[in-house]
């Protein structure tokens, strides 16, 4: 009909997308349950085997469903790479390097033991070849870098210990999926050659990729900032982004190696912080487009079909690679309770998974009724991951026996206190000494089972991520004293925390005057240089012991502390101080975020 006005497919499903994503993040996180399953859970229910099997009938549904669920695995795979890309801004070369063991220790023992052992039970199984056992069993030992990450962080025991492990596997895709070529029936030769043209290109893109970066990455970002454009310096991101996974890919490689490598040089420059807050979104949505394609392709029907063999199979995985991963992490130092929680949180199959299977199909090692029935036990497991790592953090606690946290004795609003080391516990006994509640908050397990068993209010929590301060109540909390020793991690809370909550008290440790001076740039209300008071306080005892009287040198003391504090807010470059709430509910001058 003339003049009759249709919706593309393209548009149509970017609206059930975004609509779902305006659904799911509100609504999950109003209930405190992570997103990634409501992204799954829509993906069930606008894929093909969902709503999208009575299009036909019901030729609306069209409209509230994916046309074209292949036609969203580009977006999925850009997610992929923009979850790589933001663990290498989290990360450091220094870092890295100071991972090496776990990566190549921990993570080849990992790998190899539980996929050569899935392939030996499948093998011995009789239902296939052993090459296609092999293929099946190193694809099931891979987990999920683009869910679990995002759960465990990078900077807690459990973190790096999945970091380590999945930075190998990510290093092995290429290598497994070459071989798999090399062992199919109707390979030639030169598979094996290939590998070995792979590793040496692919070493020296990664080698131009360090040497062109270091030295053309800040110039780049330097002229983006200097035209104080956003979209320049988005722009400039995903150019950068982009172009190492491009270069990565184009040899043979993991795209995602591309990306991580971009990250950890943007890392190594004074404008990663602001790369990451602008990619943030877009990797969030990438990310969300891959978790909806996991939740097409799991078929309802065929899972109630096969409910029994598919939940054996499920189960079976699970905990396999959970105890393998647990018992290994034990056996190179880590706690009871790190080994199991990082074990459960692991045993899931990946996305990973999906791709060697399609490449061991492709290469006639594993039938395709096979492939079909491991892709929906991948998807399960994939789906289940959330729920995993509160299993894994409940078996933690109890494996470790650590106390609970104690109740205060009424329910006044608490300082939140970050970091639990020498400077945590002063503030905490000042803070005692008034009668001010407070509660501490660590990374380090460690630290906090020490502090609870000397008297210390503490929890254990990556403040950096997730809903931890939430959960501590940080929207009613008089002030969050930041004490960590890592000026790089600590200016990034403090601008996430003056983002969220413009009022907000926060008074940070830093290093230095300089530290102090990003410090109040990045929102800080007060931020205390460890140098100038050390100075201070040198200067104090001075003074008292050649004779001056206490009182003047107090007074001098306080006077010369106030002129260095304006001092360090000018070099901040903060011209004037909103008022900020404070707990006795009167208004407070701090810097502007």
């Amino acid at each position: 009909m003339a003049g009759e006005l249709t919706l593309s497919p393209f548009l149509s499903d970017a609206l059930v997308i975004l609509g779902a994503a305006g659904i799911v993040i509100p609504v999950f996180a109003r209930f405190r349950i992570t997103p990634i399953i409501g992204f799954i859970m829509i993906g069930v229910l606008v894929g093909p085997y969902g709503l999208g099997s009575l299009v036909p009938r019901i030729p609306w549904l069209e409209h509230i469903t994916i046309t074209n669920p292949e036609a969203l695995t580009p977006f999925a795979d850009f997610g992929i790479v923009l979850l790589l890309f933001a663990i290498g801004l989290e990360l450091s070369f220094n870092r890295l390097w100071q991972l090496r063991r776990l990566v190549f220790g921990l993570g080849a023992l990992e790998l190899l033991i539980i996929g050569s052992s899935l392939a030996a039970f499948l093998g011995l199984a009789g239902s296939m070849s052993w090459t296609g056992a092999l293929a099946l069993g190193f694809a099931l030992a891979f987990s999920s870098t683009a869910i679990v990450l995002p759960i465990s962080g990078t900077r807690t025991p459990v973190g790096r210990a999945a970091l380590s492990m999945l930075l190998f596997e990510d290093i092995m895709i290429v290598p497994i999926i070459f071989i798999l070529g090399a062992l199919a029936p109707n390979a030639s030769d030169d598979g094996w050659s290939g590998i070995a043209t792979t590793l040496w290109q692919g070493g020296l893109v990664i080698a131009v990729l360090l040497i062109v970066g270091r030295f053309a990455l800040p110039r780049l970002f330097a002229q983006a900032a200097r035209t104080k454009s956003p979209e320049l310096f988005l722009a400039a991101s995903l150019l950068v982004v982009i172009g190492a996974s491009l270069a990565t890919a184009l040899v043979g490689l993991s795209p995602i190696v591309g990306a991580l490598i971009a990250g950890l040089l943007i890392a190594e420059t004074e404008y990663h912080t602001e790369v990451e807050l602008i990619m943030e979104p877009f990797k969030g949505l990438a990310l969300g487009v891959f978790l909806i394609t996991i939740g097409m392709s799991i078929d309802l029907f065929d899972i109630g079909a096969q409910i029994g063999t598919i939940v054996l199979a499920v189960v079976g995985v699970l905990v396999f690679k959970a105890a393998v991963t647990g018992v290994l992490l034990r056996l190179m130092g880590a706690r009871r309770g790190t080994a199991a929680e990082t074990g459960v949180l692991m045993a899931s199959p990946s996305e990973t998974t999906l791709i060697v299977l399609a490449a061991a199909t492709s290469a006639l090692v594993v039938d395709l009724e096979t492939a079909r029935f491991w892709q929906t036990v991948t998807a399960i497991g994939l789906t289940v991951t959330p729920l995993l790592a509160r299993l894994g953090a409940i078996i933690a606690r109890k494996v470790d026996g650590a106390p609970a946290l104690p109740e205060d004795d009424d329910d006044a609003d608490r300082t939140i206190i970050v970091g639990g080391g020498r400077v945590g516990r002063l503030i905490a006994d000042m803070l005692q000494t008034h009668g001010k509640p407070y509660v501490m908050i660590d990374t380090n397990p460690d630290l906090i089972e020490q502090a609870r068993r000397d008297g210390y209010r503490a929890t254990f929590g990556d403040a950096a991520r997730g809903d931890a301060l939430t959960r501590l109540g940080v929207e009613t909390a008089p002030a969050v004293v930041l004490t960590m020793d890592e000026p790089v991690l600590a200016q990034r809370l403090v601008a996430k925390l003056r983002t969220t909550y413009p009022d907000l008290l926060i008074v940070a440790r830093a290093r230095d005057t300089d530290h102090a001076a990003a410090m109040y740039r990045a929102g800080a209300s007060h931020a205390v240089p460890e140098t100038l008071e050390s100075s201070l306080q040198l200067s104090e005892a001075v003074l008292v012991d050649i004779g001056v009287a206490m009182g003047p040198v107090i007074a001098s003391i306080h006077a010369k502390r106030d002129e260095f504090r304006e001092q360090l807010e000018r070099d901040g470059g903060l011209s004037e101080k909103p008022k900020l709430r404070t707990s006795s509910g009167t208004a407070q001058g701090a810097p502007a975020g």
